[in-house]
């Protein structure tokens, strides 16, 4: 039997202080994560065995053995529960690789919640160890598509008041921004945290609210790919974007606009603009 595609949607960081680095050499963050509604999907069919196939216009480069999240998530699955079946899985790989907002992460957490449903046992605990060894923000991404203050090295996790209705236009110049190396260029790892987010905001009050926070890897990345200050400014340019932000390590940066239709229109001049580059508009999941 097919299990329905679950969607795994990209992961943003709308915002991403460093506050500091532990002696292990993890770096402690306080960020706003919220969920796109465009990602990859995964399927699952009945197999005797766990195996993975990858389709979609990012399948080239992807492992398909055990190097791959999707097939080590569902291994833990397998082992914690005693689960005698296999998988037949299809990962439909829609986002970009190593572009910031999480995808291989929040595929790992959506095969952990479709399989749990495809062999009827019960979801693995956010906290348990086997799962947290498969990433620092698959927790995060087990809790999408709610919004989330996340701290520590991700395992501190607040529910954040509603947010506002909008949408988001994601933007990525194809540019690759190796993580360690944009920790690496940080000029401090102490820095102030994100402020408070009050309740009730409306989508003007938001904005201005995310305006008055940072984050702290941009600068660092800017400087591995230039990419990503042309997409800041490109999406600063369109009359409906209202604050634009780079998401994570980058290269993707974003654009918060009133709606999903003009999410479109702003998605359609910038792709005009920059061919070679991938743009994408989204709900913002809450």
């Amino acid at each position: 039997m097919l299990k329905e595609p679950t969607l795994a949607p990209a992961k943003i960081n709308l915002a991403l202080h460093v506050t500091g680095q532990r002696d292990d050499g993890y770096h402690l963050l306080d960020s706003l994560v919220v969920f796109a509604g465009v990602g990859d999907t995964i399927a699952a069919r009945a197999s005797t065995d766990l195996s993975l196939s990858v389709t979609g216009p990012f399948a080239q480069g992807v492992p398909t053995d055990g190097r791959n999240l999707v097939l080590r998530a569902a291994e833990v699955l397998r082992r914690a529960r005693n689960v005698p079946l296999g998988a037949n899985m299809t990962l439909r790989k829609m986002l970009p690789h190593a572009a910031g907002i999480g995808s291989g992460s929040s595929d790992a957490a959506a095969t952990l919640d479709l399989l749990a449903r495809f062999w009827n046992v019960e979801p693995l605990p956010m906290d348990d160890p086997a799962v947290l060894d498969l990433g620092a923000d698959i927790p995060v991404c087990r809790r999408a598509p709610s919004p989330i203050r996340m701290a520590g090295i991700g395992e501190e996790m607040t529910d954040l008041p509603r947010l506002p209705d909008c949408a988001m236009v994601l933007v990525n110049p194809g540019e690759a921004v190796p993580t360690a190396d944009v920790f690496a260029g940080l000029a401090s790892r102490h820095n102030p945290p994100m402020p408070e987010l009050p309740p009730g905001l409306k989508f003007k009050d938001f904005c201005d609210w995310l305006a008055s926070t940072r984050n702290d890897l941009q600068p660092p990345a800017e400087a591995i790919a230039p990419g990503i200050a042309r997409a800041i400014a490109l999406l600063r340019r369109q009359p409906e974007v209202a604050v634009a932000v780079m998401s994570g390590s980058g290269a993707t940066c974003v654009g918060l606009v009133p709606d999903f239709g003009a999410a479109q229109k702003v998605a359609r001049a910038i792709q005009v603009t920059e061919m070679g580059w991938w743009v994408a508009p989204a709900p913002m999941l809450r």
